[in-house]
């Protein structure tokens, strides 16, 4: 209903242009027919009286929980959501691992760490920053943890954003990756980023959101935005039009170790936009 009616005699008359269009426009209409899945995060945290009410701001985070002395201090520990990052073993056996970049060994696995979760009721997110861990670690993951309530975020920087200087991951490649994995697994999906102290940081443009958006608008997950908060208050009007477009939608705040930001610049934010749709990745600052 409403999609303009082309005639062959138009086609050849060098509208084809109008025509994909048209097409363009039914495939995200016929997208958004497809049942997708809004955050059940907050729904989770609120069933075990974790937190008081629907804000994202009352879920607390653990960072790098690399190691097994980190991952048990944690699980015992009063935050939420555990934050870790999975690399592939530089040396044999080649299998996926908790480090982060530069490092190439730890003394835990991925499936180690899973198996130590599955007792407790913590929600996890996992950081991949190259294609390499993805597929391998998804499989464990499924395979592993098949308590379909707990929350489960898989993150990855898939743009290139503003001050960006390190290579994203291929979107597509990425995506196609998660699509094992149940459609209430949320999928963070981030831009690489840059900022210098003393100087004109920009935001997140136009054309930044946009082709995010493109990319997401066909996603069946609900699909969360890791943004930097030094680099908010320069963005308001694009992240909020981001939201936007689909109830799946949120907002995920996070700082650099050395990012000067003012809570004033989250007030825009947390005057014009619903309370459970920014969270804030901020506990380790």
């Amino acid at each position: 209903p409403g999609l303009k009616k082309l005639h062959i005699d138009q086609i050849c008359n060098g509208q084809c242009s109008v025509y994909s269009v048209v097409l363009s426009e039914l495939a995200v209409r016929l997208a958004r027919l497809t049942p997708t899945m809004s955050d059940q995060t907050l729904d989770y945290f609120l069933s075990l009286m974790r937190i008081s009410r629907r804000d994202a701001a009352e879920v607390t985070w653990a960072h790098a929980v690399n190691s097994r002395r980190k991952l048990e201090d944690t699980l015992t520990g009063p935050t939420h959501m555990m934050e870790a990052d999975i690399i592939m073993r530089g040396c044999d056996p080649k299998e996926p691992i908790m480090a982060h970049p530069p490092d190439t060994d730890s003394d835990i696995t991925l499936k180690e760490w899973l198996e130590e979760v599955k007792a407790h009721d913590k929600g996890i997110k996992l950081d991949f920053k190259s294609l390499e861990a993805v597929s391998p670690s998804l499989a464990v993951l499924e395979g592993v943890l098949t308590d379909l309530s707990r929350p489960v975020w898989i993150n990855a920087d898939i743009l290139s954003g503003p001050g960006g200087q390190a290579r994203p991951l291929e979107p597509q490649a990425f995506l196609s990756a998660a699509t094992i994995l149940p459609p209430r697994t949320v999928l963070s999906l981030g831009w690489t980023t840059g900022w210098t102290a003393g100087t004109d940081n920009p935001g997140y443009d136009w054309e930044m959101v946009h082709g995010m958006e493109e990319i997401c608008r066909t996603v069946k997950n609900p699909v969360t935005f890791p943004v930097r908060a030094a680099l908010l208050a320069q963005s308001f009007p694009q992240l909020r039009w981001l939201l936007q477009q689909s109830d799946r939608y949120t907002l995920t705040v996070w700082t650099g170790q050395n990012d000067s930001y003012t809570l004033q610049d989250f007030l825009p934010y947390k005057q014009e936009i619903d309370s459970s749709k920014i969270y804030y990745d901020l506990s380790d600052c």
